[in-house]
């Protein structure tokens, strides 16, 4: 029953946060004041029931702080290491006849969490194992820790603080310099953990599973281990993922883990066994570095032999031009491989690679293939002097002693990457099967220079369905997307030109102006181009520095060689009813599948939809007239007609 509630607490704490967010952050209303009301008090009443209070409640708000250093703490108990083996038959022998507990061991940093009378009184990093960092601060802003328990005595226990794979993509992504993206989740979340402000934790997206339970006073736990587990998740933690074993099921649990880790979401290096008898754990006692109540599990890697075909050199959108080696492929894994990494000029020199090499592979905690070593040693490799995008000159530099290959070209066609990914998105030309990854493939191979390049791309299948994750199917259907992306509109190509400040609303706002007359756009003057309501002086400079270019004029006509820009059909002057009108749409709509819907149809007879009320503002569509969202109130304050769908539909 206890779990039940803190699934449901979960549970209403997602809803209520993205209704929040939706509604503070994005003007757009996912329910009405009554339903979070509602869900709100339930969540309350649950809170009070179970005397929990999960991390990030809607009922709570953590302020942030900035510290000026972290203090630092002795354990109660020092943490040790434990000790490890890469054999199935070890774990059987460790386990004998007694039953453990088989656990993820989780590759992040270790924290102690300490509670008294229900409250997060203290969180400390293992440090050197006797002195580690305070981090209560920042602890209480780590995604999943409760901050209030039902359990009132003191507990202290013992977890890993980890950043997924998705959350690791999604920082790095955000960091241009090649140079200043984090290694790896662990170092990331090492950093993460111990900032002075804990802010910039919030924004990291750190996650806490419990391992182990070091101190509940009061508790009877049978005994148990895996009762102490079940304990702990009654009390809202989140615990590492475990199974029970003993050495007749060992070989099938470890390879449940083993099938799941190509996928799983959490870093991790190994597993974890541990006595599922705690009295008899603990009468083992320690020796000086590990206890003998657990013992770590490394996979073991399963290296192949293969030879190296060649290596690939991709550039990247910073400008660094990155080794790829090209091997025959192999089975590693459940899983064939044929390509590495071998991240840089440095690695590459330290193998002594050449082509022909017999080098042997593997894959990093069963995931990334990586070169083990190389047999041959041979060390035939020529490092280009040119640019594969852009055929420029390349330079070497060396930073804190690792050298990396460069392009020298500023306007790089690989530096471009998130030009071209605009391009072919869903308001512009909508290309099925060109995602950022893809266009950065094609790119480092030198199958696109242009956006005409990108219509040329026949001309390369018999490489392109060679291609990792390629192949005949998957390359008609990216034929089929380009060829109906051939068939575009005005508006849509000008959004997808990435002119600065012309999204798809003003694209199409220039192209009613200029009448679909794309010579017209080009030749336009600023002083034309201020006068049309939306666009001001900003806009209008920027489309006139676009289109005196002479790369981009000579890009967009080679473009244009390959597309059918259809014209809209003649709109009837007596359908523009709502022309020199402005609107604000906000909640949810019924009359039209969506608000994009609703946008069409006010932009088609001649109005114009923006984000925020302002005086501007003609009318704001809302069906539910009298609620008190900020929309309404700036309305009402500025004597802002609210229409409800039905009233906006007699105008």
């Amino acid at each position: 029953m206890e779990n039940q509630k803190i699934e449901r607490m979960r549970e209403l704490a997602h809803i209520l946060t993205e209704a929040s967010k939706a509604y503070y952050q994005e003007d757009r209303e996912l329910m009405s004041n009554y339903e979070y009301d509602r869900l709100y008090d339930e969540l309350e009443q649950l809170e009070q029931e179970s005397g929990i209070v999960l991390a990030g409640s809607p009922t709570t708000k953590v302020g942030y702080e900035a510290l000026d250093e972290l203090p630092r703490e002795r354990h109660e108990s020092p943490m040790l290491s434990l000790d490890k083996t890469k054999d199935i038959e070890g774990l059987k022998d460790f386990a004998g006849n007694h039953p453990t507990i088989v656990s993820w061991k989780l590759d992040g940093l270790t924290v102690v969490l300490t509670y008294r009378d229900g409250q997060l009184e203290k969180a400390v990093t293992r440090g050197n194992g006797e002195i580690g960092e305070v981090i209560t601060n920042n602890a209480r802003v780590f995604r999943n820790i409760p901050l209030r328990i039902s359990y009132q005595g003191e507990l202290i226990l013992r977890g890993e603080a980890v950043i997924t794979y998705t959350d690791f993509a999604r920082i790095n992504e955000e960091i241009e310099d090649a140079d200043a993206k984090y290694k790896n989740p662990r170092n990331l979340c090492s950093g993460s953990v111990r900032q002075l402000n804990n802010e910039v934790t919030a924004r990291r997206g750190v996650r806490f599973y419990a391992f182990a339970l070091v101190k509940a006073e009061d508790v009877d736990f049978g005994n148990s281990r895996k009762n102490q587990f079940d304990w702990l998740k009654s009390q809202g933690f989140d615990v590492v993922e475990h199974y029970m074993a003993d050495a007749s099921t060992m070989e099938e649990t470890v390879q449940k883990f083993a099938d799941k880790i190509q996928y799983y979401d959490v870093p991790s290096d190994g597993l974890v066994l541990t006595y599922d008898d705690i009295a008899y754990g603990q009468s083992l006692g320690r020796t000086a570095k590990f206890p003998r109540d657990s013992i770590a599990f490394k996979w073991k890697d399963e290296i192949r032999e293969t030879k190296l075909l060649e290596i690939e050199w991709s550039p990247s959108r910073t400008g660094l031009i990155n080794p790829v080696a090209i091997f025959e492929p192999v089975e590693i894994e459940g899983s064939t491989v044929s390509r590495a990494s071998v991240h840089n000029l440095s690695i590459m020199k330290a193998l002594e690679l050449g082509i022909g090499d017999t080098i042997t592979v593997y894959k990093a905690n069963m995931i990334i293939p990586q070169i083990a070593d190389n047999l041959t040693r041979s060390g035939r490799i020529e490092i280009p002097e040119v640019c594969p995008a852009c055929g420029s000159r390349t330079k070497i530099q060396s930073v804190r002693d690792v050298e990396t290959l460069c392009c020298t070209n500023e306007n790089c066609v690989a530096k471009k990457i998130k030009a071209f990914t605009l391009f072919v998105s869903r308001d512009a030309l909508n290309i099925d099967g060109l995602s950022e990854a893809t266009l950065e493939k094609f790119i480092a191979k030198g199958f696109i220079h242009s956006f005409a390049d990108i219509f040329m791309l026949e001309k390369y299948q018999n490489e392109i369905v060679e291609m990792e994750g390629f192949g005949e199917k998957s390359f008609a259907n990216l034929m089929a997307g380009i060829e109906t992306a051939r068939h575009t509109t005005l508006p849509r190509l000008l959004f997808g030109l990435g002119i600065p400040g012309i999204g798809a609303a003003n694209a199409k706002v220039l192209c009613r102006h200029f009448d679909h007359d794309l010579d017209k756009i080009r030749t336009a003057t600023e002083e034309e181009l201020s006068e049309i309501d939306g666009i001001g002086g900003v806009l209008a400079g920027a489309v006139v520095t676009y289109f005196q270019d002479k790369e981009n004029i000579a890009g967009l006509d080679r473009l244009l060689s390959q597309l059918q820009i259809e014209r809209p059909q003649p709109e009837n002057e007596s359908e523009q009813t709502l022309a020199g009108k402005t609107f604000v749409i906000t909640g949810t709509v019924t009359h039209f599948a969506n608000r994009n819907e609703l946008k069409a149809y006010i932009e088609s007879r001649g109005g114009k939809v923006t984000g925020s009320v302002t005086k501007k503002t003609d009318y704001l569509i809302n069906n539910d007239t009298a609620s008190s969202s900020s929309k309404n109130k700036k309305a009402k304050e500025l004597n802002i007609p609210i229409l409800s769908e039905e009233a906006f539909l007699e105008l």
